[in-house]
């Protein structure tokens, strides 16, 4: 039998790091997972050392002085846990309530994404003038679905601006399922009577609201486009759904 040759010895430069985090047989630290993934891909060869019992943590948070797992420690320097790793690197997360489009551009993105297959799929080009449609009537069932996931939220941040919701508060409970109906009916074309007037009041109410809160008098607040979840500015994305479903109306109406 030939003998293996022994494993070669890490070079005297390699970065080396160590974490401690928790690996139950119930629970498995996710931050600890995450932590020791972004220390591989930087290039650190890692001690992974695992606490297995609360006793462990606890014995372990107590004997360092830390508060939390996981802890990683470079060239014996202690660098914290997943956030101060993330800093550290260069990686910080946002800061909580920054401003971002993401969940915008993952709507739009996803939605275009669809309406492009789908036409595709059945007109065997992709670029066509229901694609359009659908991207519209696509993009408004997924804003409406993520304003359907918290009402309460939604409707509070709603009715800080828009014009109608100030005056009447039970429009803003109802709006996301306006919006919700309105998609679906117009992805189909179905009862074009009922859609059209939904997505043209809803549409332009949305729209005049926006340019007064916005344009005219100059706030800067959140928009409830995305639910209650998400922090984007209002302005411009929002602007931009609303005068969306009066062109969509306005189409269908005339097609």
């Amino acid at each position: 039998m030939t003998e293996q040759p022994a494993p070669t010895p890490p070079p005297a430069s390699e970065k080396r790091a160590s974490i401690y985090r928790m690996v139950y047989d119930s629970h498995v630290c996710p931050y600890g997972l995450k932590a020791l993934w972004l220390l591989r891909r930087a290039g650190y060869v890692v001690d992974d050392h695992h606490l297995t019992s609360r006793e462990d943590t606890d014995r372990f948070k107590q004997e360092r002085g830390v508060a939390t797992t996981p802890q990683i420690f470079v060239d014996g320097h202690k660098i914290g846990g997943h956030d101060d790793l993330r800093a550290w690197l260069g990686k910080p997360l946002p800061a909580k309530g920054a401003v971002s489009y993401r969940p915008v551009l993952a709507v739009f993105g996803v939605a275009a994404g669809l309406a492009l297959a789908l036409s595709a799929a059945v007109f065997g080009d992709a670029m066509t003038t229901q694609a359009a449609e659908w991207f519209v009537a696509f993009s408004m069932a997924m804003l409406a679905m993520l304003k359907l996931q918290d009402v309460e939220t939604f409707s509070s941040m709603f009715v800080g601006y828009d014009l109608l919701a100030r005056r009447f508060v039970p429009y803003a409970y109802a709006y996301p399922y306006l919006e919700a109906l309105a998609a679906l009916l117009m992805a189909g074309r179905l009862l074009p009577w009922l859609s059209i007037p939904i997505a043209l009041f809803i549409g332009t109410i949305g729209s005049v609201s926006v340019i007064y809160a916005v344009y005219v008098q100059k706030r800067s607040i959140k928009c409830a486009c995305v639910g209650g979840s998400g922090s984007v500015p209002l302005g411009f994305v929002s602007l931009t759904e609303n005068l969306a479903m009066v062109a969509m109306a306005l189409w269908m109406l005339w097609h």
